[in-house]
């Protein structure tokens, strides 16, 4: 079988999904995992686009060092320059370099004549070749570029030195078949194709980004690039996991393998999840929460005789455990135990924390079900690689009630300072986020609730809260936070604090 390389760009377009910012510890915890996954490439940011982007490459580049290590930069030279300062302390540098070539892209944002982009794509290539063996290029919004002018460029790019071609389909405009056929035409029709490797790279705006994908596998595509649990602009990109259990699961039908570590997939697209604030759709193909949930009696009595007879696929491949019960008399041997099935390696600080958590949720619930254990344990990791929070809750009463306006009080440490405030609201959340936005400093001060999401982890009324929030600073910038507690109003109030710390730290 032949092997399919796998580029991962979860840190780099996943992070541009709105409100994904990372930090540079965040990223560099996801680029570890990602390296444990085994993924071939990590695209591990944009380093033109700021020093903190540009700190964050050349951290992961110096600590993560098995896979290649890329970053991304348009056909200039600044950006070139700031890619390879930033790439050149990894194993094994890629430079990734684009421009469109669409005519829309020409026509109205680049101004540039089709003689144009080809002079300055073979210029670009032949930059960055000079500073890094591994380049790469991309026809930007390649889906709706004229085919022959597209031959052209990828003949002229591959002829300047680079070594991977990839194909976008940037607007998530193309049809399977369609897109199966633009990657055979460039087989076909440019003279040193073999001289590279084929890449793609497809946006889900259709819903087919996945689909169109292993089309172009199966039309001679040789990279596929992805991310984790399909983040990315507007409706995302395909999704790794999906590309490779797809591939693993019909190796009958496509007859290619990955390097891929499908035991890390289910950690992987958790602690993403955790870190990005993007919660994972319960219906999500392979790591979703209703994945592997079989519910009919028909199903039920199925699986039991035979679980291929409703799972295409072993939940274990993936890193998943179906049967852990874990209660109130539950020792840390065994939490651990039941943490490492499911792929969590944990520190002896982490695993105290973790086993805190489980015992004061099971004194409510008597039994901590996985994905209690998931949430917790998640949520305890997400903390400890966040950066030292300058915005600390203290203490917090609400008063409320069928005749009584909600009132809410909260004590905040704000860079070590103590403030105290209270405010009312429609609700008890409402009041205690209008209390912590009046203690927070004019600079904080106004941020936007602009999302809210409650959801119970296993059901019941003594369920453990999991609350997802966005929120947004008067430039429009996008923060989402996450925060798990068994009081509905704790859980927000934790939230909201987690996604201020991250607007305060952007904004310095």
């Amino acid at each position: 079988m032949e092997k399919i390389k796998i580029f991962d760009t979860t840190l780099r377009d996943g992070e541009q999904s709105p409100g994904a910012t990372m930090n540079s510890e965040q990223k560099l915890e996801i680029a570890r995992q990602l390296a444990r996954l085994n993924v071939d490439i990590i695209e591990a940011g944009f380093p033109i686009s700021s020093n903190d982007d540009l700190e964050a490459v050349k951290q992961i580049a110096l600590e993560v060092r098995r896979p290649a290590i890329a970053g991304l930069a348009r056909c200039m030279k600044e950006d070139i320059d700031a890619c390879w300062k930033a790439v050149q302390h990894a194993r094994k540098p890629r430079i990734h370099v684009f421009l469109a070539t669409s005519p829309i892209h020409m026509k109205h944002k680049l101004k540039m004549s089709p003689a144009e982009i080809i002079k300055q794509g073979v210029w670009a290539v032949k930059y960055a070749s000079s500073l890094c063996e591994d380049v790469e290029f991309s026809p930007e919004d390649a889906s709706r570029t004229k085919p022959e002018f597209l031959y052209e460029v990828v003949e002229k790019v591959i002829e300047a030195g680079a070594g991977t071609v990839n194909i976008p389909d940037t607007v998530g405009y193309a049809i399977p078949a369609e897109f199966g056929s633009l990657i055979k035409g460039i087989r076909e029709n440019v003279e040193n194709i073999d001289n590279a490797t084929i890449s793609i790279h497809c946006h889900n705006d259709l819903g087919l980004a996945v689909s169109n994908s292993l089309e172009a596998l199966r039309n001679g595509a040789r990279q596929v690039e992805c991310t984790i649990n399909g983040i990315g602009e507007r409706a995302g990109n395909a999704s790794l996991e999906e590309i490779v259990m797809a591939l693993r699961t019909r190796k009958d039908f496509f007859n290619f393998t990955t390097g891929i570590d499908t035991r890390q997939i289910y950690k992987t697209s958790n602690l993403v999840s955790n870190i990005t604030g993007m919660l994972v759709q319960p219906n999500k193909a392979v790591v979703g929460r209703n994945a592997f949930a079989h519910e009919a009696g028909i199903h039920q009595h199925g699986v039991l005789s035979n679980a291929k007879t409703y799972e295409i696929m072993n939940p274990k491949t993936i890193g998943r455990e179906t049967d852990l019960v874990i209660g109130k008399h539950s020792g840390k041997h065994a939490i651990k135990r039941a943490l490492n099935v499911m792929g969590y390696s944990v520190t002896e600080q982490q695993l105290l924390k973790i086993v805190e958590k489980i015992k004061e949720l099971a004194d409510k619930q008597k039994i901590v079900e996985e994905y209690d254990m998931i949430a917790i344990a998640d949520d305890v990791s997400g903390q400890l690689i966040t950066k030292e929070q300058k915005i600390l809750l203290d203490d917090i009463s609400v008063t409320t009630g069928k005749n009584v306006t909600p009132t809410a009080t909260v004590k905040l440490k704000i860079n070590g300072k103590q403030v105290i405030s209270s405010a009312s609201g429609v609700g008890p959340v409402d009041a205690a986020y209008s209390a912590i936005n009046k203690a927070l400093s004019e600079k904080l001060r106004h941020l936007k609730l602009v999302d809210y999401s409650l959801k119970a982890i296993t059901g019941g009324t003594n369920a453990l809260a999991d609350v997802t929030i966005r929120l947004k600073d008067n430039k429009g910038k996008l923060f989402n936070a996450r925060a798990l507690n068994e009081d509905i109003v704790m859980a927000s109030v934790l939230a909201y604090i987690k996604g201020a710390n991250r607007a305060l730290e952007k904004k310095k």
